[in-house]
């Protein structure tokens, strides 16, 4: 089967792009994910990573969820 473009499990997004997403800046982005608190990112290439839509969509929810339960 092949996905559809419309189906966020399978879309990827530049790392420009989880910046918007997130409202966070390319270093803060990187330490999250060095201290493992941010989705791991797909290797694209040697110097190009991307990050699962989905996968940073969840992170943001649970980012809103623990806002809403303090």
């Amino acid at each position: 089967m092949i996905p559809s473009a419309n189906n966020d499990n399978y879309a990827l997004i530049s790392l420009k792009e989880t910046c918007a997403l997130t409202s966070m800046s390319k270093t803060m982005i990187h330490k999250l994910r060095t201290e493992g608190r941010f989705p791991v990112h797909v290797e694209l290439g040697e110097k190009r990573i991307a990050f699962s839509r989905a996968e940073v969509r969840a992170w943001i929810q649970q980012k809103l969820a623990a806002r809403a339960a303090a």
